[in-house]
């Protein structure tokens, strides 16, 4: 049957055009991973990152291992991610822009437009950062090594040229992935901006499973044998599996819309729900709590008297693990109520002549949505916790050298359900079968929930 549904992928030309042309764009992301910014010593500032950790091995993860590389697409598409994480914050406070944002696709255009303005001011921050970073590497001052150094140097020629130079590769970079990711949404398959970061971070994936199987061949892990490798193969699927299941759970609401007589034709009448996502907030829980956990360690290390701090908040620490699982929980509720407003939702269904069985229209009905959308949120949470957390208790029992779960899963898996549910829709429109076959269950994606981009 899934033979069957990508054999009918390339039989149709508009589908079979498109995911050329996504293919073809994430190649040149991939190629552009291997352009190094000018002035710099790449094989020094991967010898670096690879002890330092930190704030730096979340970027280099979403970046695709591009910060490693010091390529031109270092800051990658993360810019791009806050400014939209910050545009959606900031439109629950300013009234103009949520004005915006009810405007329909005029509105939405100019809130993309502000959304680049400030990618682009994101970019050049950071790409200073970086750069007076950079500089610190090999002179006794690096912050992240307790003012040590390793007796490296990164930079050829430090100075002010240096540092211009290294914002202006850096911001056109990131506004170039941006275009990328745009062109994709619009001329390829799915979500142009979720694919590059899924990119980023499957394109790392053979290397991890690759050293893993050599630690067992050579037997230079004690830790991990050929018994504990298939345990974790087998929980790598349930939890695949599991992810998968929470994804696409829904709690559907039924709403009843009441039948309106206009000249001689009866509208409304029929039954639909309101689905509801387990997991409204996405990844962008995940993403909030390891950074704010990440800042604290990272500037403990560049502040002496802080480093104790630094210490504490050790990943894979029970007070670590303690204080994710926390912050996940209150940034799933906090996102949720930030993105989905029962009291819209309700004043909509009751201008449209819709209501929830055995509830009142207006505040009664915003009332129960808020409730349940409460209690599912809770669910989502749990799961959300459960799964960031075993990355943790996967390295600690299995002695693996890399990370698997957390953010990463949640995004590679979420990005796929998605792009898989796009192409389904094209099969199905054009009376081919999906991948479930013609009487299986509808693929569902992210798209009911904003993905993080």
């Amino acid at each position: 049957m899934l033979a069957r549904g990508i054999a009918n992928m390339f039989r149709i030309a508009e589908l079979r055009k498109r995911l050329f042309f996504s293919f073809g764009l994430l190649a040149v992301y991939r190629l552009g991973i291997f352009v190094t910014t000018p002035g710099v010593d790449r094989q020094a500032m991967k010898t670096y990152l690879e002890s330092a950790g930190g704030l730096l091995s979340l970027f280099n993860l979403f970046s695709g291992g591009a910060l490693e590389q010091l390529s031109i697409f270092a800051l990658g598409i993360m810019p791009y991610i806050s400014a939209s994480i910050i545009m959606q914050l900031l439109a629950v406070v300013i009234p103009s822009l949520e004005k915006l944002q009810k405007e329909g696709e005029l509105g939405r255009r100019k809130i993309t437009q502000y959304t680049r303005y400030g990618t682009i001011l994101l970019s050049v921050i950071q790409g200073f950062s970086i750069a007076f970073y950079l500089e610190s590497i090999g002179k006794g001052t690096d912050p992240a090594m307790g003012g040590m150094g390793l007796g490296i140097e990164v930079v050829h020629t430090p100075g002010w040229g240096f540092r211009l130079l290294t914002v202006l590769t850096l911001t056109a970079g990131t506004a170039f992935i941006m275009w990328l990711g745009e062109q994709i949404t619009e001329r390829g398959i799915g979500n142009g901006i979720s694919l590059i970061i899924f990119a980023g971070i499957v394109a790392r994936l053979p290397e991890a499973v690759a050293q893993t199987f050599m630690q067992v061949r050579s037997g230079g892990n004690d830790d991990l044998n050929p018994t504990k490798l298939a345990i974790l193969g087998v929980l790598m699927i349930v939890t695949i599996a599991g992810i998968v299941f929470f994804e696409r759970g829904q709690r559907r609401i039924p709403v009843q819309y009441a039948k309106r007589v206009v000249g001689r034709k009866i509208y409304g009448g029929q039954s639909t729900h309101l689905p509801l996502k387990v997991n409204t907030a996405g990844v962008i829980p995940p993403i909030f709590a390891s950074s704010i956990l990440m800042f604290p360690a990272t500037v403990g290390s560049w502040i002496p008297p802080l480093q104790k701090a630094s210490e504490i908040l050790n990943q894979g620490g029970w007070i670590y693990n303690s204080i994710y699982v926390f912050l996940i929980v209150f940034f799933a509720y906090f996102y949720t109520a930030v993105t989905f407003n029962p009291v819209d939702v309700a004043d909509n269904m009751k201008k449209n002549g819709g209501y929830i069985p055995g509830i009142r229209p207006g505040k009664k009905t915003a009332e129960y949505i808020d409730k349940v959308l409460t209690r599912i949120t809770c669910g989502g949470a749990i799961y959300l916790s459960v799964v960031c957390v075993l990355p943790t208790i996967i390295m600690s029992n299995f002695g693996v050298s890399f990370s698997f779960g957390g953010t990463s899963l949640l995004i590679v898996v979420g990005v796929a359900l998605d792009t898989v549910q796009q192409i389904e829709g094209h099969l199905i429109t054009r009376n081919y079968e999906g991948f479930t076959g013609p009487r299986g269950p509808r693929i569902r994606g992210r798209s009911t929930a904003r993905m993080a981009a």
